[in-house]
């Protein structure tokens, strides 16, 4: 059996990835499981959320991503990211000015969501076409979390933002040329603004803050549509949504009918499912 590019389906998840899950131990609160997006350790007295994420789609934003995105994973235990690590491939033949800018990408995402980085493994490896960073952060809970699995029956869906952030973002800074050429500069540069957009702890922490959130996750490849059906799997729910109220950026429309992408299945993080 050979695997398309992408998240593993979880049938497979199920039948080879959580078969292999080495010792059992009583501190692992929440391990792994379908739609969960970190795990939550007991660590004495106190529980930590944790969890990692490779960037391996983006290019110029590898290491501004890192950060995010793992951070965003934490934050949707409703719990607020302190330590970020990384482990940082690179291709043959990289300049120390490629590693210097994933760096300043990763210093200044951690800086903005004052997350310390702790530690983390960098290398030059075969067979890259392109810098891969994995993120890896965790976070302390402060009283309580939520995770993906305590999604209720009817229970209302929140979608922040829109659909598409992280991807449009990607395609605007990596294919910002040809996206220039057939839909305008103007197109290209507030694409690439998305990137911007592409934390959710803020709003998940607001959201978790003001009470009555059952349930949060953060939807990466798949899209909108994938995230849903993780959070559905998670909570062995089913869901109801007007696909017409999906709200789809007007960079995010036009980038996607030029590569002839659904905007919903788009990679998406920072939109947060609530």
């Amino acid at each position: 059996m050979s695997f398309p590019y992408g998240k593993l389906n979880p049938a497979i998840l199920e039948s080879i990835v959580f078969q292999y899950l080495g010792a059992r131990r009583s501190d692992v609160v929440l391990g792994p499981s379908r739609g969960e997006d970190a795990a939550v350790l007991k660590v004495g007295d106190e529980l930590i959320v944790a969890s990692c994420d490779p960037i391996s789609g983006s290019v110029r934003k590898v290491g501004w991503l890192a950060v995010n995105v793992s951070a965003n994973d934490v934050a949707t235990r409703g719990v607020k990211p302190r330590w970020f690590f990384s482990c940082i491939l690179l291709p043959k033949n990289s300049r120390a000015e490629v590693l210097e800018e994933i760096c300043k990408q990763m210093d200044l995402a951690a800086k903005r969501l004052e997350i310390a980085i702790v530690g983390g493994h960098s290398e030059v490896s075969p067979g890259l076409s392109h810098p891969i960073v994995i993120g890896f952060c965790a976070g302390k809970v402060e009283g309580t979390y939520v995770h993906s699995g305590g999604a209720k029956p009817r229970g209302k869906i929140i979608l922040t933002k829109g659909a598409g952030i992280e991807g449009t973002g990607i395609l605007a800074t990596d294919k910002e040329e040809l996206i220039a050429e057939f839909l305008g500069k103007d197109v290209a540069e507030r694409g690439k603004k998305y990137l911007e957009r592409v934390s959710v702890v803020t709003e998940a922490m607001k959201a978790f803050n003001f009470g009555g959130v059952q349930a949060m996750h953060d939807p990466t490849e798949g899209g909108v549509i994938g995230g849903l059906c993780e959070l559905a799997d998670a909570a062995n729910l089913g869901f109801k949504v007007n696909e017409e109220k999906i709200p789809i950026g007007e960079e995010t429309a036009a980038i996607c009918e030029l590569f002839k992408i659904d905007p919903l299945r788009l990679i998406s993080s920072g939109s947060l499912l609530i």
